[in-house]
């Protein structure tokens, strides 16, 4: 099979495919074959040696993907031919990859191999964020930091199903019109020197009651500054590439909370609030009340754009790499 093998750690540009052999069966194991994996920034630092952990050498990045079931193991209740999406550590960008058939769900009827690459992570990580974590209420008042990436549109579009005013910090009037068009009920230029006054003046002075930052740096700290009492910010990584550090008087002044929310840890360590998460998310997937955003699709073949169009200023949702029929 074809599959995207990082010898060392790289530049995306020095990384190729190549023909390797299909992955075999283990007891409790499924195979699927890949029709489409999803792109995110964590698969780009992975690539280069530079995400918190280091996949041993040689791997095939990618974590999300949709496809059908291949083989399954004696004992496997999972029928070949399901449609399935699913998340790994990585082995996404190739033709096949087996897994436990536990790490597989089920796709919903009508959902494209596109979508369930682009649904698992993002969506997963903004329902447990903001329900679980945050405890966010209908009437809350919402801001989403980076909100045209993959992660942040899924946050507002997952704040809005909640009942909350989504308010949408983006740095293009491309990304901004994107939000908005997605649900938001109003958006930032967080690039703007006055965007915290913009952001006074959208909330009546109140303040985001809930903010979701999957992007970090400075525009971190000055949100938690217009963060209301008892607010919350949802720390969900750092696409600016820089990790901010938070003076612990500003806390105590608002009243605020920091709270940590890293997906890989919530299978292992609540496993039901992740179950109970799907099922949610499915169910508005059935009803129609949740259509998860695709950004560019980009051929196997081409898959070293879609890493590159990941890190522009100018990226719209996930990019994801269609890899098979």
């Amino acid at each position: 099979m074809k599959a995207v093998v990082v010898d060392e750690f790289n530049r995306i540009e020095n990384i190729g495919i190549k023909d390797v052999p299909e992955p075999s069966l283990s007891p409790g194991m499924a195979r699927v074959r890949i029709q489409a994996a999803a792109v995110g920034f964590v698969d780009g630092l992975k690539v280069q040696g530079l995400y918190q952990t280091k996949d041993p050498l040689p791997f095939t990045p990618g974590t999300e993907f949709a496809g059908v079931v291949d083989q399954v193991a004696d004992g496997v209740t999972l029928v070949p031919g399901t449609a399935v999406i699913g998340m790994a550590r990585n082995g996404g960008l190739a033709e096949y990859i087996c897994l436990p058939a536990t790490d597989l769900m089920a796709a919903p009827q009508g959902l494209s191999p596109e979508m369930g690459a682009s649904f698992f992570a993002n969506y997963l990580t903004g329902l447990y964020a903001l329900r679980y974590r945050a405890k966010l209420q209908a009437g809350d008042i919402l801001l989403v930091l980076g909100a045209a990436g993959g992660v942040g549109i899924a946050a507002v579009q997952i704040g809005k199903l909640l009942g909350a005013r989504v308010i949408a910090a983006a740095s293009s009037e491309e990304k901004r019109q994107f939000a908005l068009k997605h649900g938001a009920d109003a958006a930032v230029d967080y690039t703007s020197a006055d965007w915290r006054d913009q952001l006074k003046d959208l909330t009546a002075g109140h303040g985001p009651d809930v903010i979701y930052d999957p992007v970090g740096g400075e525009v971190s700290l000055q949100a938690f500054r217009s963060i209301a009492w008892n607010g919350r910010h949802l720390v969900v990584g750092f696409a600016a590439g820089t990790i901010p550090a938070l003076p612990f008087n500003l806390p105590l002044l608002k009243g605020g909370a920091l709270l940590g929310v890293d997906l890989a840890q919530i299978g292992r360590r609540e496993p039901a609030v992740r179950d109970e998460a799907m099922r949610q998310l499915f169910a508005w997937l059935r009803d129609g009340e949740l259509v998860p955003v695709v950004g560019r699709v980009f051929p196997f073949a081409e898959f070293r754009a879609a890493f590159t169009a990941m890190t522009t200023r100018a990226a719209l949702g996930k990019m994801v790499v269609r890899i098979g029929a």
